[in-house]
């Protein structure tokens, strides 16, 4: 299926070229927060900490392409996706690397849109004390829905919301609701 999804971005950029849109690098990083608890960490002075499934920071970049017109906006991204719970004897990181496929319509000071995000690689892992901790999940399709303010032609900040599931694979059973909502900023050059 993503292989139709990628054919279909690519046709979609073919096309957007034949009308002399604008292709321009992008930066995009943000942080999410929500979804099922993954994992719950309990420290010696009775203190907790969580990581949830829609929790992370993420840091990427890939192509905006801009139609003639200017009304709308694609974005093709890849990304680094992390949570981490840091402790003296052990650590805790959920990691996933999405790549998103989002359209745009744009207003003059707003771009509102949605698309797909596919999250490759998912995986809980711990070390020190916690070393034995090691779920993969298998990769996730889900829908993103954004609103961004163009704070200039370049620049934007925005919230999102994403829709998505994970299913544990190997040894482990299970899945994880990473419904949540989140910020953004993206830079396109």
């Amino acid at each position: 299926m993503t292989g139709k999804i990628m054919i279909g971005v690519l046709a979609a950029s073919a096309a957007l070229g034949a009308q002399a849109a604008d292709f321009r690098p992008l930066i995009k990083a943000g942080f999410d927060v929500g979804g099922d608890t993954m994992v719950t960490a309990v420290f010696t002075d009775g203190d907790t900490e969580k990581i949830r499934a829609n929790e992370g920071f993420y840091l990427g970049g890939g192509i905006a392409i801009i139609d003639a017109e200017r009304s709308m906006e694609y974005h093709v991204t890849l990304a680094y996706k992390f949570a981490l719970i840091d402790a003296d004897n052990g650590d805790i990181e959920w990691t996933r690397f999405p790549l998103e496929a989002l359209a745009f319509y744009r207003f003059p000071r707003v771009r509102v849109g949605g698309g797909l995000t596919y999250h490759i690689n998912p995986r809980l892992e711990g070390s020190g004390v916690v070393g034995g901790l090691d779920v993969k999940f298998k990769h996730a399709l889900g829908a993103v829905l954004q609103a961004d303010w163009r704070i200039t032609h370049t620049i934007a900040l925005g919230a999102r919301y994403t829709i998505l599931e994970y299913d544990a694979k190997g040894n482990f059973t299970g899945t994880a609701e990473s419904n949540g909502v989140g910020v953004t900023f993206s830079m396109n050059f």
